[in-house]
């Protein structure tokens, strides 16, 4: 399996964090690619379908078609709202047809995807979608925007973070459900888990400690970064860092 991730266009940097592909080259023997929350959600063409992905709360199992190739557009995470036209909790832990979402428009997308001849081209076309959006999206909600940046550090607490934002905890929430999906403190737990994942290579040669690193990125101790990487990732952090976390 190859999986590569490329910068976006710099007019869609504000809302895109990349754009993806994955090519199987022979079928696993479970047919399937764990996929990790990221706070994110993605456009996703595989198979002749689109569809929009996330945000997921736990691991998600992928199918993933031999010899065939998927591309994404990974959206930023606050921005799927603003992009998508809809309050972003409804694709909570979900994969919907993006034609439930975006309609006629969805189903022109569709068949420009299928007509382009190959993941490069079909990523430049859903980026080509996006940029022509632009005009019809309202901006970025500032208060996400500047809690999202606050938070999964050392340290972070939504309650202090809504004081600091000038905001109520409850109108805090609220804009988060209507943008990320789900609320300030769940996402403060996945970018927490997402800056252990950026550590797990030094991790697994032994280049670094768990139980130090926990401490760094502001677990508790080691056996709260382990309680949490079971809960997001379905697997301890042990089996995570071997040579096949995918499952």
């Amino acid at each position: 399996m190859t999986y590569r991730e490329f910068r976006p266009r710099a007019q869609l940097s504000d809302l895109v964090a990349c754009t993806w592909q994955r090519r199987v080259q022979a079928p696993r023997a479970d047919g399937a690619t764990r996929v990790l929350p990221d706070g994110c959600v993605d456009l996703i063409w595989r198979d002749g379908e689109l569809f929009v992905a996330g945000p997921d709360r736990g691991p998600f199992m992928s199918p993933v078609p031999a010899g065939g190739a998927i591309v994404g557009l990974r959206l930023l995470p606050g921005a799927a709202g603003g992009v998508l036209g809809i309050p972003a909790s409804e694709l909570r832990d979900l994969r919907l047809p993006l034609v439930d979402v975006w309609g006629r428009s969805a189903a022109v997308l569709a068949e420009r995807l299928a007509l382009a001849r190959s993941p490069h081209e079909r990523r430049s076309v859903l980026e080509d979608a996006l940029t022509a959006r632009r005009g019809r999206m309202p901006s970025a909600d500032p208060l996400v925007r500047a809690a999202v940046d606050r938070l999964g550090l050392p340290g972070s607490r939504v309650r202090a973070l809504s004081r600091a934002l000038g905001a109520s905890e409850r109108n805090l929430l609220r804009r988060f459900h209507a943008q990320v999906g789900y609320g300030p403190k769940t996402l403060d737990r996945v970018l927490r888990f997402q800056r252990f994942l950026a550590r797990a290579p030094a991790l697994g040669r032994g280049d670094d400690q768990l139980a130090r690193v926990a401490l760094e990125l502001g677990y508790t101790d080691q056996a709260h970064l382990t309680r949490e990487c079971v809960r997001l990732s379905g697997l301890t952090p042990t089996h995570l860092l071997s040579p096949r976390p995918a499952g």
